[in-house]
């Protein structure tokens, strides 16, 4: 691991002797550079605060680099279609970034001016999710064991916070970022727990348990785009959205309860940014909750008085209206395909006299798609009459290919999508769960089945 580092290194410096005056650059503004192994798309885009700052095509060895004269320090993301990562930048940064495309998180590094805070963040990241499958089952054990253990967890990482910090000269703002890399995700676990175990708790006990909120803050505006932050607010507002006695799995069905998270930020969130952030997230979890469908117009006219940001506002109607779309008995929007022989083709020449149902996964999450080609297996010898069809949502490469042909796939019923910005707009594509059930014609059934789900096997039966 240490040669890698080293050899990215010498990449980047190497690089840099290259870009006649990035020093220079880099003192006034940022500079931001990489190269992406196994690209599934031909650039990568910047963005802050979910607008685009940037486009960066890639070249012919796969590198994109650009040099801003001036950006406000804060939190971008990084994406490459379909995945993105959140970076931190700073004025006089000047970083290299090496991304495997198939392993997008697990392979990024960074290296140059700016590195380390970087490389810290996709550290904790990745600490964090692999911490997850040790904690799950705590969720239903004991309450003093479960806190004993994120406390635990949580002091190994300021420990690791301190020695990173001490060999590093960061500004207040880095600090706060990289602090609260850690601090708002072991809140968050906290938060869960309380939401899976806490309906019946006294307000004693209540009082108790949340006393670790008294050190967190829900008005923080410099973390109003940080992932970390956010999905700690979303539970937060999830907990003080339920009565005591209510059952959290039962009550995030109803659209009364995202109009309640949606009066808690409206009476408890100051700044606008973030107000308008968490409003979006609410009413984007509302309109992809299918079965409420014809509750959100009400639901909408509650957002749109929250809400402040043109472009969000837009984003959450458009999902409205893609979402009418797909309604059963109007044909399957088209997008444009790829074939296993590398071959386009319209989603229209998928159909044959078969009811097809369309599964979905990710080049990049391939744990995932071995349990979907296991269930898909087991569905396919249920329901032999039926068309399965995979779906992949990065453009295939040799990798892709090879893995289809380890795990014995019919190369004829897989396909990618190749333009996945329009796809996943026209299909509705926000989980990989998501299955797509057609008649012969190409005919909506259902555009919002789950592939994991034994509801889909109920639809099924009916064929």
């Amino acid at each position: 691991m240490l040669m890698k580092k080293i050899q990215y290194y010498l990449l980047f410096l190497a690089f840099a002797v290259l870009c006649i005056g990035c020093e220079t650059a880099a003192e006034k503004g940022v500079f931001l550079g990489g190269q992406i192994i196994n690209p599934s798309s031909g650039y990568v885009t910047l963005y802050k605060d979910k607008k685009p700052i940037d486009c960066l095509k890639l070249n012919t060895e796969n590198r994109f680099f650009k040099k801003f004269d001036s950006l406000p320090s804060g939190i971008y993301k990084i994406e490459h279609v379909p995945e993105y990562h959140s970076v931190f930048l700073e004025a006089g940064d000047s970083m290299w970034v090496r991304i495997n495309a198939s392993a997008f998180r697990e392979s990024m590094v960074f290296s140059g001016i700016g590195a380390p805070k970087n490389n810290y963040l996709n550290e904790m990241l990745l600490q964090l999710d692999r911490e997850d499958e040790f904690l799950t089952p705590m969720y239903s054990g004991d309450r003093e064991r479960f806190i004993a253990t994120i406390d635990s967890l949580q002091a190994q990482k300021i420990i690791s916070w301190r020695l990173m910090d001490s060999l590093n000269q960061q500004s207040a703002l880095s600090k706060k970022v990289t602090q609260a890399a850690y601090t708002y995700p072991y809140a968050t676990r906290k938060e869960r727990f309380a939401l899976l175990r806490g309906s019946q708790w006294s307000k004693e006990e209540d009082s108790l348990y949340f006393a670790y909120r008294s050190g967190l803050e829900i008005n923080e505006k410099d973390l109003s785009f940080f992932d970390p932050y956010i999905n700690y607010l979303m539970n937060y507002l999830n907990q003080k959205a339920l009565d005591s006695g209510q059952n959290y799995f039962q009550q995030k069905q109803l659209t009364a309860f995202n109009s309640k998270r949606l009066e808690i930020i409206e009476k408890n969130i100051v700044h606008t940014d973030l107000k308008n952030n968490l409003a979006r997230a609410v009413a984007i979890e509302e309109m992809l909750n299918f079965q409420n469908h014809n509750n959100h117009e009400d639901f909408l006219n509650h957002y749109f008085n929250i809400n402040s940001s043109k472009d969000y506002l837009s984003d959450v109607l458009s999902i409205h209206n893609d979402i009418n779309h797909l309604n059963s008995g109007v044909a399957l929007p088209e997008i444009l395909l790829q074939n296993s022989a590398l071959e386009d083709l319209s989603s229209s020449q998928l159909f044959d006299d078969r009811f097809t149902v369309l599964y979905f996964w990710s080049q990049t999450q391939m744990n995932h798609y071995r349990r979907a080609i296991e269930r898909m297996n087991f569905l396919k010898n249920k329901y032999p009459k039926i068309r399965f069809v995979g779906i992949s949502i990065q453009q295939f490469n040799g990798m892709a290919l090879q893995a289809n042909k380890m795990l014995g796939v019919d190369p004829r019923n897989q396909f990618a999508i190749k333009q996945f910005e329009k796809a996943s707009k026209e299909w509705v594509i926000t989980l990989l769960n998501k299955a797509i059930i057609t008649d012969p014609k190409g005919i909506l059934i259902e555009g919002f089945a789950n592939f994991q789900s034994k509801d889909i096997e109920t639809l099924l039966d009916g064929f």
